[in-house]
C-alpha cells in the first residue's frame, strides 16, 4: 500500500512568531506533493463547495476512495506531535497526522500555564505521576538540546492558613514517593525571603518546576517529525470509522463540511484511511471520535467532562514574583496560581468553570467560547490576595482561556490519564488517549514513549 501524503486545500504552516492563541495567524499554503495528494487535494477542495450534492455515508461506503497508511495520529496537539516524532524519528515509521484545525496546537496545548511540572500532585504509581516525572526529564533535555526557550525557575506551593498545612505536608510526602527530588518545606519567613510580596504560613519548595515556550516546543517537534517523513494534514477531520476484517478504517472529511453539518444527517466521508497503527490523541474530542468508531465495545469510552479555565494578566507593573506561586489545589484544578512567561509577564489562573451540553461539533472543531469576561476578575482578586495581598484593584486584565478534557465531574475525585490499547478494546493497532489534561504538556514525550512501546511490542 501507498504511504499517503494528505494535503487539505488549506493545509497551513504557522509562522514561529505567531501565538496560536491570537486571532491574527500568518498562513502559507502547502502545495500537493504527489499524484495521490493531488487527488485528495481536489477531493477536500470539493468538500468546501456548498453546491456539491449531499450524500449518505452508509449508502456509498463502498464507493469512497481508500488509501493505506502506516501510522495515523489523530490530533496535532503537543501529545499527538510528540507521538508522531517518536514513531518517525526513533522507530522509522511513516506517520500521517490529521487535525481539524488550520494549524497545530490550537486547543489545550496552547491554552495552558506553560508550566513544566515536577510530579508532586498525582497519586503514586499513577500514569500522571510516572509520565510527569519521566516527561520532565525528557522535556528539559529536549529543550536544552534544541535551544527551546525554557527556564527552571522553581515553584512555591503555599499554605495561607494553618488549616492548610496538613495538606501541604501530604503533598510533600506524595512528591517524595513519586521520586521528585529537591522538595523542601519552608516556614513562611523563608518563603518571604525568596518572594517578599508573598504571604503564607508555610510553603513547599519545588526546585525542578519550570516554564517553557510551548509554541516553540511544538514547532521544533513538528519540524523534526517532518524531516523524518511525517506529514501533517490540517483542516482534516476524523468523523468516524469502522472495523473491516481485523482492520480499522478511519473516515475523514474536510473541516468546512462539518462546520456546515446540521447535526442530524449522516456526516459525509470523503476518504477512508486504512492505517496499520492509529493513535487517537485528539484531546478534547478524543472521546467523541472514539464513540464514532463502530466496533469499539460499548462501555469502554469514559464519560467526558469539560472544565473551562480563564487567565488574567497583571497590567502596568513590574512582576512581583520570580518563581511560580501555587495555592493548595482545589476541585477540578490546581487553584488560581501565579505563572510567568519567558518575558517575565505575570499570569494568574486558571479558575474552574464546568461546561455542560457539549455535542460533536464544538469538540470536533474546537468551537468553544474562549473569550474571557472582565467580570470574572471579581472572583480572582480575593483568591489571589490570600497569598498576594498587595494586588491592586483594577490591575487584572483579561488574558486567555482554555478547556480541560476531564474524565471526572465537579463532585467526583480526580482521575488518571487513560491509555487504552488492544488489551482493553480488542482492536489491533489502536491506542486511545483520554483525559490528557495537566500535566499533559510536561508528560508529552513520556506518553509518546509509552504509546510507541504499546503499539510496537
Amino acid at each position: 500500500g501507498n504511504i499517503i501524503s494528505l494535503s487539505a486545500p488549506n493545509c497551513l504552516y504557522l509562522s514561529s512568531q505567531i501565538d496560536p492563541r491570537s486571532n491574527s495567524f500568518f498562513f502559507e499554503m502547502m502545495k500537493p506533493i504527489n499524484s495521490i495528494t493531488k487527488t485528495i487535494f481536489h477531493k477536500f477542495k470539493n468538500v468546501s463547495n456548498p453546491g456539491k450534492p449531499p450524500f449518505s455515508l452508509s449508502s456509498i461506503l463502498e464507493s469512497i476512495p481508500r488509501e493505506k497508511v502506516d501510522c495515523l495520529v489523530i490530533g496535532a496537539g503537543i501529545v499527538g506531535i510528540a507521538v508522531a516524532k517518536e514513531l518517525s524519528v526513533n522507530h522509522g515509521r511513516q506517520v500521517l497526522v490529521v487535525d481539524s484545525a488550520p494549524i497545530f496546537g490550537t486547543g489545550t496545548s496552547s491554552r495552558n500555564s506553560e508550566v513544566i511540572h515536577a510530579g508532586i500532585y498525582y497519586p503514586t504509581n499513577s500514569l500522571k505521576a510516572s509520565f510527569c516525572v519521566r516527561g520532565k526529564e525528557l522535556l528539559y533535555k529536549y529543550c536544552k538540546d534544541h535551544e527551546i526557550p525554557h527556564k527552571q525557575i522553581g515553584k512555591l506551593i503555599v499554605a495561607t492558613g494553618l488549616s492548610e498545612v496538613p495538606r501541604l505536608s501530604a503533598l510533600m510526602a506524595r512528591g517524595v514517593q513519586n521520586g521528585v527530588e529537591g522538595l523542601r518545606m519552608m516556614e513562611g519567613y523563608e518563603a518571604t525571603t525568596l518572594e517578599p510580596e508573598l504571604q503564607c504560613v508555610k510553603a513547599l519548595w519545588s526546585p525542578s518546576s519550570g516554564i517553557v515556550d510551548s509554541h516553540s516546543l511544538m514547532l521544533s517537534l513538528v519540524g523534526e517529525a517532518e524531516s523524518h517523513g511525517t506529514t501533517f494534514s490540517y483542516n482534516t477531520a476524523v468523523i468516524g470509522g469502522h472495523i473491516e476484517g481485523n482492520q480499522i478504517q478511519i473516515h475523514v472529511s474536510g473541516s468546512n463540511a462539518i462546520a456546515n453539518w446540521n447535526g442530524s444527517s449522516e456526516l459525509d466521508s470523503e476518504l477512508i484511511l486504512i492505517p496499520k497503527l492509529v493513535v487517537n490523541s485528539a484531546g478534547i474530542s478524543a472521546p467523541a471520535i472514539a464513540k464514532r468508531l463502530k466496533g469499539l465495545p460499548d462501555g469502554i469510552i469514559p464519560a467526558s467532562h469539560y472544565a473551562r479555565g480563564c487567565y488574567f494578566t497583571l497590567s502596568n507593573t513590574k512582576s512581583p514574583f520570580k518563581h511560580l506561586i501555587y495555592p493548595i489545589p482545589e476541585v477540578g484544578g490546581l487553584g488560581v496560581h501565579v505563572t510567568l512567561d519567558l518575558n517575565g509577564q505575570v499570569k494568574f489562573g486558571p479558575d474552574v468553570e464546568w461546561i455542560k451540553g457539549i455535542d460533536d461539533i464544538p469538540s470536533f472543531l474546537n468551537m468553544f467560547d474562549y473569550s474571557v469576561r472582565e467580570d470574572r476578575a471579581n472572583q480572582f482578586y480575593p483568591a489571589i490576595r490570600k497569598y498576594y495581598p498587595g494586588l491592586k484593584d483594577g490591575s487584572l486584565e483579561p488574558g486567555y482561556a482554555g478547556i480541560r478534557p476531564k474524565l471526572s465531574g465537579p463532585e467526583e475525585g480526580p482521575t488518571d490519564f487513560v491509555v487504552q490499547g488492544e488489551d482493553v478494546h480488542g482492536i489491533c493497532g489502536l491506542v486511545n488517549l483520554f483525559g490528557i489534561e495537566s500535566p499533559g504538556l510536561t508528560s508529552s514525550m513520556a506518553i509518546a514513549e509509552h504509546v510507541a512501546a504499546k503499539l510496537l511490542k
